[in-house]
């Protein structure tokens, strides 16, 4: 949810500033501008609505930017509309300021009555946003000291951010600071990178510090100091970033989206190293290795997410329930905390987001550790807050994950769960030979989703003759119910097709009166217990004028004459279907919005990380 770069140092800050605003582009692309103090230290101001390289064309028309400290913002808006005046960074005015411009990521919650009690003092705002709001509240406050002005600031406002600030009157002086959204500092020689994420900095430094909530950090070319908001001195560690340049590359790819689907198989792979040990029956897995009295006594798991991590953690209910014999619930994470949740003795909450940073997920999170339950994360990203804060976790290890509509992060999370699923079942009642025929069929999978990878081109075909339809159908039951509702959200998010996802006998109960003659309908069809029950909701909606496109087992000959279209998968154990039954669906959202001319990394009106409420 936008993205933040700062640089000071000795190199030229701009050709630094736009690279990041590039690889931060996923975070948000409804505007983009820098600010940058040029060699006489003055602060010069470019942006426009748009993507970033709209803003390098305007940079490039109006002389460029020179100087060697500076800031930038690629946005997703939450206030106020994509436009020039709304876009970041934001300034305290050229009348009466101090030459102070700020970036920010997240939502000032009280900003309607700092406004007005900043416009009593005479301060004039150009912008309909929040941030505007903070920076003319830190340009209030400045007394000659911006690292100050920033502490005294933040004390005043209520919500989420990750700010970076310069001013005219300090032309060495960086302060960035966090709450609630994430920002990180590149330690380079004699140089400092501020992003939202490892992503731009990567190409420069692998030293970095993750800075923690409430941290403000006050930095020159050569020296850091890092402080609370009331000026108590932190100590921050220094990590080394687990990410390559080349990750983030699209090398021989189109798009962000079918590289990470393509990168399906590796991606587990690297989950499941060093974790299973299929002969001896055996999960390992370090992160939790501290809680397994804990979890083996579980009386509940409850699985929180959003979006597609929420659909991940709905696998898990079936796959915690099945192996491991705990009784499992899911919940939006965002409708966990407001709703007076029952945390008894015993529960466990599990996290699930691929960023760590997902603003419902943390604070559910919070409000079930609160409650005394037993926090889990299931994150990707290594150091994110979820990772931090909770008792104990896995991470996914599938790499880093650009593209907006998630797909390693999906099949990363189901591996995930069923590992620490089969481990937890392992302690409680599985017996050594069970899980060891589990993993070794889940040692399989790689090979297997390579298979249905390699049918990206059928799946072409056969989406190319829906994809003037506007409504869609996905339907699935049991394990693959909730594939479904991820089928539907993918074909949603970036083809902008109506869809809807929901459990196969769901159907007779009101949205069989959606079906007309040729509309298609996705059913998850795969050999498991409620096959032929599935197979008689399939003849249900053909005798309405329903298409359906069916994903099913292969060698499944029967279901070939009930579809117009069949997507084959391999056959597994019904607990690791999910796996491989979601990736056609993948490839179908895919194949739609790319034959739709639709931007396939960039949708409209989203952005890869929702740090806000």
């Amino acid at each position: 949810m936008c993205g933040i770069v700062a640089y000071i140092g000795a190199s030229t800050a701009t050709p630094l500033l736009m690279e990041g605003l590039k690889r931060l582009e996923y975070r948000g692309y409804d505007s983009a501008g820098a600010a940058v103090l040029d060699p006489s230290g003055t602060l010069r101001v470019i942006k426009s609505a748009g993507r970033v390289l709209v803003l390098e064309e305007r940079i490039q028309s109006e002389g460029g930017l020179d100087g060697v400290m500076g800031i930038a913002h690629t946005r997703w808006a939450t206030h106020g509309e994509p436009n020039d005046a709304n876009a970041h960074p934001h300034t305290d005015g050229k009348k009466g300021g101090h030459g102070i411009a700020l970036v920010h990521n997240g939502i000032i919650e009280n900003h309607r009555a700092l406004k007005t009690y900043l416009e009593d003092r005479g301060h004039a705002f150009e912008s309909d946003t929040d941030t505007e709001v903070l920076t003319h509240l830190v340009s209030e406050l400045y007394d000659g000291d911006l690292e100050a002005a920033v502490q005294s600031a933040l004390k005043e406002v209520t919500g989420a951010y990750a700010i970076a600030v310069i001013c005219e009157k300090e032309p060495g002086v960086l302060v960035a600071s966090r709450k609630g959204a994430p920002l990180m500092v590149g330690v380079g020689r004699d140089e400092y990178i501020v992003a939202s994420d490892p992503s731009a900095i990567v190409a420069h430094t692998k030293q970095a510090v993750e800075l923690d909530d409430g941290t403000v950090v006050r930095l020159t070319a050569d020296t850091f100091r890092t402080t609370t908001v009331d000026n108590i001195p932190v100590t921050s560690k220094l990590m080394e970033l687990e990410i390559d340049l080349e990750q983030i590359e699209l090398g021989e790819f189109d798009h962000y989206m079918l590289k990470e689907i393509h990168e399906q198989p590796q991606a587990i792979r690297r989950s499941f190293r060093g974790r299973i040990n299929a002969p001896e029956g055996r999960v390992v897995l370090g992160g939790v290795a501290d809680y397994a009295q804990q979890l083996m006594k579980a009386r509940r798991v409850v699985l929180l997410g959003q979006g597609t991590a929420l659909h991940s953690a709905m696998v898990g209910k079936y796959i915690f329930e099945e192996l491991a014999r705990i009784p499992a619930e899911v919940d939006y994470a965002s409708e966990f905390r407001y709703r007076n949740p029952i945390v008894e003795d015993g529960t466990v909450v599990i996290a699930i987001s691929q960023s760590g940073e997902t603003l419902d997920s943390l604070e559910a999170m919070r409000e079930a550790r609160q409650r005394g339950a037993l926090t889990l994360g299931l994150v990707n990203v290594v150091g994110s807050t979820i990772a931090r804060e909770t008792d104990a976790g896995v991470y996914l290890r599938v790499g880093p994950e650009i593209g907006v509509a998630s797909t390693k992060a999906f099949v990363g999370q189901l591996a995930t769960i069923t590992m620490l699923a089969a481990y937890v079942g392992r302690q409680r009642q599985l017996a050594s030979q069970t899980v060891s025929e589990l993993l070794d069929q889940l040692e399989l999978l790689p090979d297997h989703i390579q298979g249905v990878i390699d049918q990206s081109e059928a799946i072409r075909d056969v989406t190319a003759k829906y994809i003037t339809r506007e409504n869609w159908l996905f339907l699935g039951r049991g394990f693959n119910f909730p594939v479904a509702l991820e089928g539907a959200l993918k074909l949603k998010e970036i083809s902008y097709i109506h869809a809807e996802g929901m459990p196969a006998a769901e159907i007779k109960h009101g949205p069989i009166a959606l079906i007309d003659d040729g509309m298609p309908v996705v059913f998850v069809a795969t050999r498991n217990s409620q096959y032929e029950k599935v197979v008689s909701n399939i003849e249900e909606v053909r005798s309405r004028g329903g298409h359906v496109i069916a994903v099913a087992t292969e060698g499944d000959d029967e279901i070939r004459n009930l579809c117009e279209d069949v997507f084959y998968v391999p056959d597994v154990p019904e607990v690791l279907q999910p796996m491989l039954t979601v990736v056609p669906l993948q490839l179908l959202a895919y194949h739609a919005a790319v034959l739709r001319g639709k931007d396939v990394d960039k949708p409209r009106n989203l952005a890869k990380s929702v740090t806000v409420e």
